[in-house]
């Protein structure tokens, strides 16, 4: 294609933003047992609920 570097990077950027490859790293960079998994995703809901 006939684009900058810049714009092909930005472009980059976005597409792994949106497709969650870094928050999935993030995830995945330390183990977490499944008992402290559930309570985060009972924080995350409720938080949700009284947004």
């Amino acid at each position: 294609e006939n684009e900058s570097l810049d714009s092909a990077l930005r472009r980059f950027k976005r597409s792994c933003a949106k497709s969650g490859v870094l928050a999935e790293v993030r995830k995945r960079e330390h183990y977490e047992k499944p008992s402290v998994k559930r309570k985060k995703k009972s924080e995350a809901a409720r938080k949700r609920k009284f947004k």
